[in-house]
């Protein structure tokens, strides 16, 4: 009953302040893989009946990064950590969450002890510790709370210079839970600001200031349903739909058309790529298909199995009208090459058409860099035909309306590229259109 009495004003007060909020905030979402962002195991002994793991939730996986840099503390991170540890609710918003030990030894905190987490709603979140150093803690979830997983907390770095992070992974606790986070954003929205606030309080209590944006990193990690499992199963074992034709064969003079798209990113410096530059994030963006124009095309694939020889579901829009094809990954390439003359740094891979896709074809995607000058760019080159056979009636629509909706999709997904990079770079690539060279059959 005391909680319930809060919601209102508490809810109010959070929504309020949310709003007027002017801490600045890098935000960055990105697909992840079960591979690369599952939790780190849990000890021996503390997993019972009321534990609430990743595999016990609903919808799918987030690994969420959120990080304050502090300049100019006035104590040590074990110094720092020691306090939260004493008493997380130290540095919670108040108005908002409070962090209450329900079971354990009063005092520091210690493996196996349990918190309750309350705030104003039905999130009330109980949590349990796993784990405990001069650096860090970490909880994983109990039966009840709204997510399914586990968090840390971690102060890194020496002098008046130190990292705060908090790393959680976590699914939605149920159905219910997944609607209000994932599909209505509205607990998503509410869990960012608890813990920016919280991180603003631990730059407080470190006595320092925030030294740049806080950074959120999201990662996001769909889980297959066992329809699409079966869906990909069935593409792995399709043929690719042609003969792979000679370079010097694809010409409109026999049936093919040849399209070469290419766009400006962020430059660099002459030399080798830089780590963390222009073509290395380009390079991240399109090993993982993310640069795709989703509303026109949407590949669906297991992020877990190798690029090479990847089968790939792809759902096709048009005007609600969803077509299902399949391609597989033909060729991954990381090397030195000649282009129009000039030698550069090239990565890329292709993807072939299926049996059964309304075309037959190869598409490539490059993100090139030429160390004479520092450009760095993104090149689509492809060559297509409609495929013979196939639904009649989708063989019709393709002749009306699929040349168009391929250039239409090749533009736009450059374009989104190129956003992309310069989202994740922090600054504009050049702003000329994409260069468009086509032949048509």
């Amino acid at each position: 009953m005391t909680t319930a009495a809060r919601w209102p004003a508490g809810v109010a007060l959070t929504s309020w302040r949310y709003m007027w909020r002017t801490t600045p905030i890098k935000r960055s979402e990105d697909p992840g893989s079960r591979h690369e962002d599952s939790p780190p195991p849990l000890p021996d002994g503390l997993v019972d009946e009321e534990a609430q793991r990743v595999r016990d939730g609903a919808g799918p996986l987030f690994h969420r990064r959120y990080r304050a840099h502090i300049r100019g503390a006035e104590i040590s991170p074990d110094e720092l950590m020691a306090l939260l540890q004493q008493d997380p609710d130290r540095a919670a918003p108040s108005e908002f969450a409070t962090f209450k030990k329900s079971a354990g030894d009063e005092g520091r905190m210690h493996q196996g002890d349990e918190y309750v987490v309350r705030m104003p709603g039905p999130w009330d979140g109980p949590v349990r510790v796993v784990d405990v150093s001069p650096r860090s803690f970490r909880l994983m979830t109990l039966e009840g709370h709204l997510e399914a997983g586990q968090i840390v907390f971690r102060v890194e770095g020496s002098g008046d210079r130190i990292e705060f992070e908090i790393e959680s992974w976590a699914r939605s606790g149920d159905r219910l839970s997944d609607l209000l986070y994932d599909r209505l954003r509205m607990s998503k929205e509410i869990q960012l600001h608890m813990w920016t606030s919280f991180l603003e309080r631990v730059i407080g209590m470190s006595g320092g200031t925030r030294d740049g944006p806080l950074r959120i990193e999201t990662r996001r990690v769909e889980q297959l349903s066992s329809e699409r499992e079966s869906e990909l199963d069935e593409l792995r074992a399709r043929e690719v739909n042609f003969d792979l034709p000679r370079l010097e064969d694809v010409t409109p003079e026999n049936g093919w058309n040849w399209d070469d798209v290419r766009k400006a990113l962020p430059p660099e410096p002459p030399g080798d790529p830089v780590p963390g530059g222009s073509w290395q994030t380009a390079r991240r963006l399109a090993r993982n298909y993310d640069f795709a124009e989703p509303s026109i095309v949407e590949g669906i694939f297991d992020r877990d199995e190798p690029l090479e020889d990847r089968s790939m579901l792809l759902l096709l829009r048009y005007h609600g009208l969803r077509i299902r094809v399949g391609v597989r990954v033909g060729d991954v390439y990381d090397e030195e090459r000649e282009l129009d003359g000039r030698r550069g740094r090239v990565f890329g891979w292709n993807y072939r058409t299926l049996e059964g896709h309304v075309e037959s074809g190869q598409m490539d995607w490059q993100v090139w860099k030429f160390p004479d000058t520092g450009e760095v760019m993104f090149r689509i080159h492809s060559f297509s035909r409609r495929a013979p056979g196939g639904d009649p009636l989708l063989r019709v629509g393709f002749r009306l309306i699929g040349r168009r909706e391929q250039l239409r999709f090749l533009k736009l997904t450059s374009e989104r590229m190129a956003r992309l990079t310069e989202e994740r770079m922090g600054r504009p690539a050049p702003g000329d259109e994409a260069t468009v060279r086509v032949q048509e059959a």
